[in-house]
């Protein structure tokens, strides 16, 4: 399959037919599997012989996975876990230990700032936030003990990016692994790997599954990186099922096509949001208007599903607007083909501190829109006020 292309590597790659010659992939429901002898298991086992013994450890359905989604990521391996923020804490586990350093980006994820404020910190590893976009931040927190640069770009939820080209630079100068967050791009529009990443990661439950239906992640990179992290999951247990496997499986055969209307139906919203009085700011990578546009324009090949705004007043303001919707759903989940909205600061973002969310930008008038696959002009008035 290297030869095809993207849309035939999502629909074709990773999954072989068994005796039964399936036309749509079959799923694998078992927690074990048989051996024909004795020396068969020892063997398997001691990993003397390629198969399947338990699926905590393998699974036909998440191997299909992980080899489609490496395929797209253009990844030597990749390992699929339960959720996002495992395969982060995964990611952390796996490669670092007690007295290392990681440099993060403070545009993350709120729950991913969580995780490193009270978890990650327990097990003695050091963390500096930094702004995305800044580089000189991120080169004057290198330390002698600094072993992984983690961020997600774009942010969520204001679209902030880096250069990913130059940030790879200094982590190779410093030989730091850089590890990138791809959820809101997603392989369709972003192939970090080939800007100068060592690691992807995915919240596979947003756009890969595109339904809102199951809980994935995945990890992508080097081998040799790959199977710490492996060795991390089978050794604690944040195992992807094969049921969620064989729906994420299936998302990535839409995946592209879903992308392109996503950020089709994106760019009409945010310039109508930004002739709309009630707007005092709009944040989507595709308008030019944006400080990071051309960067976006260079290394992504779209703009994603993601349109965030600053209402004019305060939370009361922003609670209003999102209580006025009738057909956009409100949650805090993203990536669905449904229009979802919510207020980061009192969902997403609730866990930090009123600091780190002023520090991260994360205002009281800040409202998020995914944009879904529904008509642009049902959605556009469904947030007239």
């Amino acid at each position: 399959m290297k030869n095809k292309k993207f849309n035939t590597r999502a629909i074709r790659q990773g999954y072989h037919a068994t005796e039964q010659q399936e036309h749509s992939a079959a799923v694998f429901l078992t927690s074990s599997f048989t051996f024909d002898s004795a020396e068969q298991a020892a063997n398997r086992f001691a990993n003397e012989e390629e198969g399947n013994i338990y699926t905590r450890f393998t699974n036909p359905n998440v191997q299909a996975f992980e080899d489609r989604l490496a395929d797209l990521e253009e990844a030597e391996s990749c390992i699929a876990t339960a959720s996002g923020m495992s395969a982060i804490f995964a990611t952390l586990m796996g490669l670092l230990k007690a007295g290392d350093h990681i440099v993060a980006s403070r545009d993350m994820f709120g729950t991913t700032i969580v995780l490193l404020n009270t978890i990650v910190n327990k097990f003695n590893i050091e963390v500096t936030f930094v702004d995305l976009p800044d580089i000189d931040s991120w080169r004057n927190s290198v330390q002698k003990n600094t072993k992984i640069f983690l961020l997600e770009t774009p942010s969520n939820p204001l679209g902030d990016i880096v250069d990913l080209a130059l940030l790879s630079a200094l982590s190779k100068e410093h030989n730091i692994l850089l590890a990138v967050d791809n959820c809101i791009m997603t392989p369709a529009l972003q192939k970090p790997l080939n800007l100068g990443a060592d690691l992807v990661i995915h919240s596979a439950t947003k756009y890969i599954d595109g339904q809102g239906r199951c809980l994935a992640g995945a990890v992508a990179g080097r081998k040799e990186h790959i199977d710490e992290i492996r060795g991390f999951c089978r050794a604690t247990g944040p195992t992807l099922s094969a049921f969620n496997a064989w729906v994420m499986l299936k998302g990535l055969e839409t995946l592209s096509l879903r992308m392109k209307a996503h950020c089709d139906n994106a760019i009409k919203l945010a310039e109508w949001l930004q002739n709309q009085g009630f707007v005092q700011k709009v944040h989507y990578l595709g308008l030019q208007s944006h400080p990071h546009h051309d960067i976006a324009k260079a290394q992504q090949s779209g703009y994603g599903g993601i349109v965030s705004f600053e209402v004019k007043g305060g939370k009361k303001e922003a609670f209003r607007i999102i209580n006025n919707t009738e057909m956009i759903s409100i949650t805090a989940n993203l990536g669905d083909t449904k229009s979802t909205i919510t207020h980061p600061a009192t969902t997403t973002h609730n866990r930090l501190t009123e600091d780190e969310r002023r520090k991260s930008n994360i205002s009281d008038n800040l409202v998020r829109i995914s944009v879904g696959l529904e008509d642009i002009t049902d959605i556009i008035a469904d947030l007239k006020v």
